[in-house]
């Protein structure tokens, strides 16, 4: 491909035709301040509508001030990031943005970590200049996951083309004109009357708080303040690979026993490891695939972790509901068999046992609130909140989060293997449960418990494991839209697999929608990533079937795996929806 010599900021540089302003800019370390531009998980789309006007450069040669994220360079071109002009027009467009924009700061959700708000201190913007009508919407609260403000709306479209696709599920779009555009539903409809699979990662990506998760730290709250009642608490193996990174600490920092340490001073009775349920998970995902392999069942066999992987198939494919696994989600077995199991060993009704989740996923809200997601009316899980918001509730009391000793987990339901914690990155619950199928078709032990072939970053990844004579062909897909080309392919009969691993966020877990706010996703899921493998190879037992306490509660409570009682407690049914 031929090269483009320009000039930027008196600096020379070849660049690759096709490529923006901004990019080139970035390669000479030149910041161009940007809103509305932005690299998805994917690591292949790009949001860069030029909407917003923040990013507007100086050209030499041009009347008019170019979008630097959607301008292409040209051969000999001469461009100023730093003229009074750009700075000036960037100013005038941020003040007409803020002209129109709540002033409620420190009463927002996304207060300290808005780019809008950031924006306007690095552009020393201190007064409005501009009056005029503002955009007032009733507030959307209908689901348990995610609340939509449309007064703090700026049209910047990330949400949409994170929506549309990376995610493939479409509910986002721009709906009417001028100063009536919103981001919108079709027929402005509720989030939760839509498709919407409350992955959360239209939260993620949105620079304000038009977007943001249902709050339930003060459930928690009113929860520890309630002496009668005993308050336990689980978390998923994602959120002790990015929590650290709320208190400064660098990306790819394990907090494991911190974040023990941190919950047991917020007052929790006891602190469990979802890891266990992982582990327990397994024991059912992989007796249900030996159970269809040998009986001539439905395959593939698909895994059913995911709540937005979940409800997206529900919608978008369910002509393929006899296919996934029947399997609750380790947060939902957790649940179940602490207030049966667990309650029973601490003496304690289950309607005096409150059960928090901490989850890097906003679907999870969600699920927890399926009707059928209880136990004789029970819910299993009663309070779900995001790694911000443990975060959040750990400042609020003041405790010093990087001082914190390391602790370890309680027990029964806080041992797990290294198998389980590797739930909370793409491939890992594959590998895992490849793990306990192989030793279980074949009477051996696997010496090398690492399925390398089915780790890393791809949005789909294939590979084949020789398991007696039969060559089991596995897939992995991270992301709504690398999901959608795998079942389309199964539904045509084009695709053949025996299992596959779908998680609706890229990546995985450790990208959830309730993770901490970042930009650089792929450098730090990277750094994510490598959290959970590390502890994997540090644990003693890396099998879920060889868990000492898992094994126990079989012998103790549950029978046989996927018996009659494992399944009236672990594992559930699926709705058919428009």
């Amino acid at each position: 491909m031929s090269l483009l010599t320009l000039t930027i900021n008196h600096q020379e540089i070849q660049v690759e035709q096709g490529t923006t302003i901004l990019q080139a800019a970035r390669k000479l370390n030149i910041n161009i301040p940007t809103l509305c531009h932005l690299n998805m998980h994917d690591g292949k789309t790009t949001n860069h509508p030029g909407s917003c006007r923040i990013c507007v450069v100086e050209v030499e040669g041009r009347r008019n001030l170019a979008p630097a994220c959607s301008t292409p360079v040209a051969n000999g071109m001469v461009i100023k990031t730093t003229s009074i002009r750009a700075i000036k027009a960037r100013r005038t467009v941020l003040e007409l943005i803020l002209s129109d924009h709540p002033q409620d700061c420190l009463l927002c959700e996304k207060n300290t970590v808005c780019e809008l708000q950031r924006l306007a201190a690095e552009l020393g913007v201190r007064e409005i200049r501009y009056k005029g009508a503002m955009s007032t919407y009733p507030i959307d609260n209908s689901s348990s996951s995610i609340v939509r403000n449309l007064d703090k709306c700026i049209l910047c479209r990330r949400c949409e083309t994170m929506c549309n696709e990376v995610q493939t599920v479409g509910v986002l779009s721009g709906v009417g004109r001028g100063f009536e555009t919103v981001v919108s539903p079709a027929f402005s409809m509720p989030m939760g009357e839509t498709t919407c699979t409350f992955c959360g990662k239209c939260v993620s990506v949105c620079p304000t708080g038009a977007l943001t998760e249902v709050n339930n730290t003060s459930k928690v709250w009113n929860a520890l303040g309630q002496n009668e009642k005993v308050v336990v608490v689980q978390t998923a193996p994602a959120v002790r690979a990015a929590l650290g990174e709320e208190f400064g600490l660098p990306h790819g920092t394990p907090v494991t026993g911190k974040m023990v340490a941190a919950l047991r001073a917020l007052g929790f009775t006891k602190v469990f490891d979802t890891d266990f349920a992982a582990d327990l998970t397994i024991m059912e995902e992989a007796s249900e695939f030996i159970h269809r392999l040998q009986h001539g069942g439905k395959l593939p066999l698909l895994t059913s972790c995911c709540p937005g992987w979940v409800k997206f198939f529900e919608h978008q494919f369910n002509d393929l509901l006899d296919i996934p696994s029947t399997c609750k989600s380790p947060q939902q077995m957790w649940g179940a068999v602490a207030k049966t199991y667990l309650a029973e060993k601490m003496n304690v009704e289950a309607k005096d046992m409150i059960v928090v989740s901490v989850m890097p996923c906003l679907a999870k809200k969600y699920e927890a609130a399926r009707p059928e997601m209880a136990t004789n009316g029970v819910p299993d899980v009663d309070i779900v909140i995001s790694t911000r918001e443990l975060a959040k509730m750990i400042k609020e009391a003041g405790i010093d989060f990087n001082s914190l000793p390391e602790e370890d987990f309680d027990n029964p339901l806080g041992e797990s293997t290294g198998a389980g914690v590797i739930f909370g990155t793409s491939g890992g619950v594959m590998e895992a449960a490849l793990r306990t199928a192989y030793e279980w078709l074949t009477n051996e032990t696997l010496e090398n418990v690492n399925f390398e072939t089915v780790r890393g970053m791809e949005g789909i990844k294939e590979a084949s494991v020789k398991i007696n004579d039969i060559d089991v062909k596995v897939a992995i897909a991270s992301g709504l839209g690398n999901a959608r080309k795998l079942l389309e392919a199964i539904r045509t009969g084009e695709a053949k697999y025996h299992l596959i691993e779908i998680m609706a966020c890229p990546g995985g877990c450790i990208n959830g929608g309730g993770q901490p706010y970042a930009n650089d996703y792929k450098d730090i899921l990277t750094k994510r990533m490598s959290v959970l493998y590390n502890e994997d190879k540090s644990k003693t037992i890396r099998k879920s079937h060889e868990n000492p306490y898992i094994k126990k509660i079989y012998e103790e409570f549950l029978g046989e795996p996927y018996g009659v009682k494992a399944h009236e407690l672990l594992h559930t049914q699926y709705i058919k929806r428009k």
